[in-house]
């Protein structure tokens, strides 16, 4: 039996996974619904199709007590996709949850900090990265998907493709910035990514078909911040009408 429920959530899993993507999902949205949906599927012994309102307060009960409002927010969301679009139920947990409000004041890096994570940062590809987040006000994954074609070098302005809420954007670009990402890819000459992966070393650059991996552009970030002693959480390092030098 226990067999049996988990060949049909594997069916359906797949089916969210295509149901997803033909929604316009971004990749990072459908990890996040469809870990989620995993989780579920994994506390429920793979029978989620006939969720009642009761195991639903329950399981969101403990993932209050073991995690957060954040996880219990994406696997809501990702559950109620899948009744939605893959078993085309009714939600059965209508109105169960309402998160409390918080209001955060973002974190502002400095113009003087951010200098210290620059000339702190050994490696070069990150070290260009950290720059050219900070002097154009790029959020990490805007900055990581950025390709040559992207650059406006006439207008001095890069086109930032699917954004916060799947838009497009404009963003200026200063002129130093410029000259470093010129400087940047005269090192590694990837014709299409402007930071690509560093998975096969600076010889393998060239001929990357994926920029750098998030987490090691993350990690490298909290080891610099630790190093020096800046203590914020940088969830985003926000523009600045002046930028440092690299």
């Amino acid at each position: 039996m226990a067999h049996d429920n988990h060949d049909l959530f594997t069916k359906n899993y797949e089916s969210l996974l295509k149901r997803l993507k033909l929604r316009g999902m971004q990749p990072k949205t459908i990890e996040s619904y469809s870990h989620g949906v995993r989780r579920a599927a994994a506390h429920f012994e793979y029978q989620i199709d006939d969720l009642s309102r009761d195991q639903l307060t329950d399981y969101f009960a403990q993932i209050l007590d073991d995690l957060s409002w954040s996880t219990l927010k994406h696997d809501l969301y990702g559950l109620k996709f899948y009744y939605a679009y893959v078993l085309d139920k009714p939600w059965p947990g209508a109105e169960l949850t309402k998160a409390p409000k918080v209001t955060r004041l973002p974190d502002i890096v400095t113009v003087e900090q951010i200098q210290h994570i620059v000339d702190a940062t050994r490696v070069l590809s990150y070290r260009v990265f950290f720059f050219v987040l900070y002097s154009m006000g790029l959020r990490l994954g805007e900055g990581l998907q950025l390709q040559v074609g992207d650059i406006d070098q006439d207008r001095m302005r890069v086109h930032v493709r699917d954004a916060k809420g799947n838009r497009d954007r404009l963003v200026p670009l200063p002129a130093n910035t410029l000259a470093v990402l010129r400087d940047f890819w005269s090192v590694h000459r990837n014709p299409a990514l402007l930071f690509p992966s560093r998975q096969k070393g600076l010889k393998g650059a060239s001929g990357a078909t994926t920029h750098m991996d998030r987490g090691g552009v993350q990690q490298a970030l909290r080891q610099v911040t630790t190093q020096i002693g800046l203590k914020k959480e940088l969830r985003r390092i926000a523009f600045a009408t002046a930028t440092p030098h690299i």
